[in-house]
């Protein structure tokens, strides 16, 4: 298995949304790629300009921060497809046993393909797993588990810093230096899934144990209510041995987008599981839902009780003051 460590610099319309192409808001000028083996060696690298057809002329903040302008491009450049056939091909090289993605957060896969669909290419296969290793190295190394600049691993690690950032094959590999040198361990279950592409239909769902985590891909549905209605998106399992658990707090939002909820599994303890309702299209109101269950401690119950009483003492706030207003506004 090879891991294949990428990264994409991308332009964006000059002048803001009025110039954006619906289809593809970001389009991709450069492919940077380091191939690792499953040791973390360096066996390969991988770098094409690509010559932009919609935005031809480099937004400002992009144009600051690249070592190249749109001279070069067109000089250099090749047409998107042709890059990125010769960037899936080499991807595939010297290994039986296939390749996964790594990235520096999430982004980049999600752009990759899009534009991918913007130039009617083959799709990639699903569902799609990678490794996010912004997250993994945050995990590691911040309390929070908050995310940061490739730059600031980089000098936290006081790693060689003889590249200079912003080009894609740099960044893709002092990306692959943190996989070799950040201390991140065994990384093997700690993929996640893109969700570039969802479940469409109840048979596509996924449905996986990995790195402590019980993790569902559920959809689609045409709303979030549909969605919070459907018991399979609301029970809570076990994220150990997958049984349904008695839920001590029912699932309750935090906001538009997120819910929790917990159970408690008479053998495992008590579970939390959050759940992320996502869009599922642009032009509609349906969404699909990101599910994620895990162990929790007795002191993480409770501050979960008591954000789910503050919430519900707002609402009651808030709703009694919409009451009162009515009332005056009647009179």
């Amino acid at each position: 298995m090879n891991y294949i460590v990428f990264d994409l610099e991308w332009n964006q319309s000059p002048g803001g949304r009025a110039g954006e192409h619906p289809r593809m808001p970001f389009e991709i000028i450069e492919i940077g790629a380091v191939r690792l083996d499953e040791s973390f060696s360096i066996t390969g690298e991988f770098r094409r300009l690509v010559k932009p057809k919609l935005y031809t002329k480099l937004h400002k903040y992009i144009k600051d921060i690249l070592s190249y302008d749109e001279e070069v491009l067109k000089e250099q450049g090749v047409p998107f497809k042709d890059a990125c056939t010769d960037f899936l091909e080499w991807c595939g090289e010297g290994s039986d046993d296939g390749y996964v993605f790594c990235s520096w957060g999430p982004s980049d896969l999600h752009t990759l393909q899009n534009n991918m669909d913007f130039y009617n290419m083959e799709k990639m296969h699903f569902p799609l797993t990678f490794y996010d290793v912004q997250q993994i190295y945050a995990e590691k190394y911040s309390k929070t588990h908050t995310v940061c600049k490739l730059e600031k691993a980089i000098e936290h690690l006081k790693l060689n810093e003889d590249r200079p950032y912003h080009a894609a094959i740099n960044d893709a590999y002092y990306t692959a230096r943190v996989m070799q040198d950040g201390g991140l361990g065994d990384i093997t279950e700690k993929y996640v899934y893109d969700t570039y592409r969802h479940p469409k239909k109840r048979n596509q769902n996924i449905h996986d144990f990995h790195d402590g985590i019980f993790e569902e891909i559920l959809g689609e549905y045409s709303t979030k209510k549909e969605a919070l209605s459907d018991k399979h998106v609301t029970d809570i399992r076990c994220a150990v041995c997958g049984k349904k658990t008695n839920k001590i707090i029912k699932t309750f939002q935090i906001n538009n987008t997120t819910c929790m909820g917990v159970g408690k599994c008479y053998r495992h303890g008590r579970m939390l599981s959050t759940l992320k309702l996502r869009p599922a299209s642009d032009s509609s109101d349906s969404v699909f839902v990101v599910k994620k269950v895990v162990p929790i401690n007795k002191s993480r119950f409770k501050e979960i009780r008591v954000k789910k009483d503050v919430l519900a003492e707002k609402k009651r706030e808030k709703d009694r003051k919409y009451k009162e207003r009515k009332m005056e506004s009647d009179d």
